[in-house]
């Protein structure tokens, strides 16, 4: 046997089983694949080929433990479980694998451990009555009667588990399978004991991960590459699974359809939408991961990595230098949007001292200057709204523009002469600002896209005269500095999508050229916290026939999820294409409790409550635990609460947690892309959520009342989401109208 270049791979599930297994058969197995890979017929390692099978084969990994092997070819194998040597050799015919022949990804499945699992969650059999005293029970209907065996293959649940599928009756047996079944087979029996038609399971589940060639199982190296055989191979992918942890685990194994989304490739910008916790980060990562790999060699930042705020920007830096260490790291410039378009301004004007002021102290000095002029028509929420999103968002430079520009979405009409009042008003608060050395976000956004356009424009010039002159250069040089006038970034990847402002989806337009590949972005208009409406298509960025979803949620279980789906009932959401949007499939195999339910008479006995239930959980640390509140008043108030009875509290702020060391307390702004075991949403209230200003929208601003109740629903869909075990929802007085839901289950 060749031992100087042996592949040892761990399957997915196979890490899963190795996480419960003692520490130190862990650290024996870390030792053993390196043994192994130096070879593979070393005396101590003891490589046997399991009686009766020609592919099965075991191997030493310490005295008490075995490791189970597949023999994929002469020099390639794969660990699909660690066994204590009592078990290797017994009930051999209870050890199934298998090449799936839809996915044609290969499975392994412990017959008997399967069977064991689904016995132990198996109730107990009520008594059985006399003769005399009643009617013999009905036997439960199986839960996958309706379906047969050939439709539960179709769909691409793993052959050897049908029997044991059909003896399921309860929601507890089936959960007992799904543990130890592939991920596959429990997704698919999920979605169907949820009610899920065969069609939709097919479109919805089987269909993103289906082998796009005919499937030969029997060739298990082939199988072994593709992306439904979720594996591992290098030693540091190995100890990173070992290691027990979520954050190792999403470094080395990737679900077939993200990986799919990762490798492919795009003959233009794509989009990836999916619900919370589906891995649409992961994935941007990954896919940053896949475009550096792909690189010329060099030391240049090619690729940039961007997202809405700071925060979630250094969330992203450290995630990508755990993927892939300072090498990976030094090939991508990692920066929140408008940090960048900060950077683009200040490079065009080095001596501006403009404070760039966010949208709390724009709605303030908006207020302070109607105020000043005794403006009574127009509130400052909606001029400013009309002033970043009409004027600044689609660059209206004068009066007359501004007559002729599109309102679409933006609620009431408004006459001829009101848009000449609000135009006024508009140029007042831009000369106030200038007067006062600020400027907004917003219009430093629109300000880098326009510097960023014309810069592009300069190249197209530049590439027009090359092609006049037979391929011939001219020296053109970029203003202020010794290099070649060339777009910024090869590729740029986008997480978070759904909050960039218009400005920024032109600043990144031209900061790429138009290629393959050239811009990836991750997003799901359903937590869209902002109201930054935009068609990616009227921007230069055409995603149609480049969309894909993630629907699988790796954080919530399937009973928050459910609750979580009822925030958003009766709201239709858009895709950042002008299309509808939808959660279909939208599914977890985690499972755990209902939602608690916490009415209180008033705010200060909620508070009370919320005190109380905290005290209850002593089990895990203070900083897995995290409590979201409509204002910033009520979060200070619930930290004081918190205070006087012993527990610390911190803050979450613009730039994430203040600290590690307490209960985590923020609005419902400050929680995106944050998660947490135990979550408390308090202040559910009508009137808190929506706001009173929200409803009283109805009757003047029909559509713009639609708007904000949508954010509203967005904002506490994004809170419902957070929480990985447990969810409690607080009100006091009338419950939310978004509860009604929850209320009616």
């Amino acid at each position: 046997m060749n031992t100087t270049s042996v592949t040892l791979r761990l399957l997915d599930k196979a890490d899963k089983e190795i996480l419960k297994l003692p520490r130190t058969v862990k650290g024996a197995l870390y030792d053993f694949q390196h043994k192994f890979k130096a070879n593979p017929q070393a005396t101590g390692l003891q490589l046997k080929q399991l009686k009766g099978d020609s592919r099965l084969w075991s191997a030493r990994v310490n005295d008490e433990y075995r490791a189970l092997l597949l023999r994929l070819a002469d020099s390639d194998w794969l660990i699909v479980s660690v066994k204590h040597r009592k078990e290797v050799y017994e009930n051999l015919d209870r050890l199934s694998y298998g090449i799936n022949q839809v996915t044609g990804g290969i499975e392994y499945v412990d017959l008997q451990v399967v069977e064991e699992s689904v016995l132990r969650r198996t109730a107990p059999a009520p008594p059985t009555p006399t003769p005399r005293a009643q009617p013999e029970l009905a036997q439960p209907e199986p839960l996958f009667a309706r379906f047969s065996d050939h439709q539960l293959t179709d769909l691409g649940v793993a052959e050897p588990l049908v029997p044991v599928i059909r003896t399921l009756t309860t929601e507890e047996q089936l959960l007992g399978l799904i543990e130890y079944a592939p991920q596959l087979t429990g997704e698919i029996l999920l979605s169907l004991f949820d009610g899920k038609s065969y069609e939709e399971v097919l479109e919805q589940v089987t269909a993103p991960v289906a082998a796009p060639e005919p499937v030969d199982t029997e060739d298990f190296q082939t199988a072994a590459e593709r992306p439904a055989t979720m594996v591992t191979t290098t030693d540091e992918a190995l100890r990173e699974a070992l290691e027990g942890e979520d954050f190792g685990r999403w470094k080395v194994f990737l679900h077939p359809t993200q990986s799919k989304l990762v490798e492919r490739d795009y003959s233009g910008p794509a989009r990836v939408g999916g619900g919370p916790g589906t891995g649409k980060t992961i994935v941007a990562l990954h896919r940053v991961k896949h475009l550096v790999e792909q690189l010329p060699q060099g030391r240049n930042k090619q690729v940039l990595l961007t997202t809405y705020n700071k925060n979630l920007a250094a969330d992203l830096r450290a995630r990508l230098l755990e993927l892939g260490g300072e090498q990976l790291l030094s090939r991508v410039d990692i920066s929140h949007v408008d940090q960048l378009a900060l950077r683009v301004v200040r490079g065009a004007e080095p001596g501006s001292t403009k404070q760039t002021i966010d949208d709390n102290q724009v709605l303030r000095e908006w207020r302070a200057m109607l105020d000043e002029l005794g403006e009574t028509t127009w509130d400052a929420e909606f001029l400013h709204d009309e002033w970043t999103q009409v004027i600044l968002g689609q660059a209206v430079a004068s009066r007359t523009d501004y007559f002729r520009a599109r309102r679409a979405g933006r609620g009431r009409n408004i006459t001829r002469s009101e848009r000449a009042e609000i135009w006024q008003l508009a140029e007042k608060f831009t000369q106030r600002l200038d007067r006062l050395g600020r400027q907004t976000w917003a219009q430093v956004a629109e300000r880098a896209a326009r510097l960023e356009m014309e810069r592009e424009r300069r190249m197209q010039i530049v590439e027009q005269q090359r092609a006049e002159h037979g391929g011939l250069d001219n020296i053109h040089l970029q203003d202020g500095s010794a290099g070649w006038l060339r777009h910024r970034y090869r590729h740029i990847v986008v997480d978070e999508a759904q909050d960039l402002r218009p400005g920024h989806w032109k600043m990144l337009r031209a900061m790429v050229a138009r290629d393959r590949n050239d811009i990836f972005l991750v997003g799901d208009t359903h937590q869209r916290i902002y109201n930054n409406q935009v068609t990616l298509g009227s921007l230069g960025i055409n995603i149609r026939g480049r969309s894909a979803k993630l629907t699988l949620s790796y954080r919530t279980t399937r009973q928050i999820l459910g609750s979580a789906l009822g925030v958003l009932s009766g709201e239709s959401f858009d895709d950042l294409d002008g299309n509808a949007e939808t959660l279909a499939g939208y599914r977890s195999v985690l499972s755990g409790a209902l939602p608690e339910l916490h009415p209180s008479a008033d705010w200060e006995a909620e508070r009370e409550a919320i005190t109380e239930l905290i005290s209850q959980w002593d089990d895990i640390p203070l900083e897995q635990i995290a409590i979201c509140v409509p204002t910033n008043a009520m979060a200070q108030q619930v930290a004081v609460s918190l205070a006087q009875s012993g527990i610390r509290a911190v803050e979450i702020g613009p730039d994430g947690p203040r600290g590690d060391d307490g209960v985590h307390i923020g609005t419902m702004f400050r929680f995106k892309g944050l998660e947490y075991q135990r979550m408390i949403i308090a202040g559910v209230s009508e009137g808190l959520v929506p706001r009173t200003e929200v409803i009283g929208m109805q009757r003047t601003d029909a559509l713009r009342y639609r708007r904000e109740l949508q954010r509203a629903r967005s904002l506490l869909f994004v809170a419902t989401t957070r929480s990985r075990d447990s969810l409690a929802i607080f009100w006091h007085g009338t419950p939310s109208r978004f509860l009604a839901p929850l209320l009616a289950s």
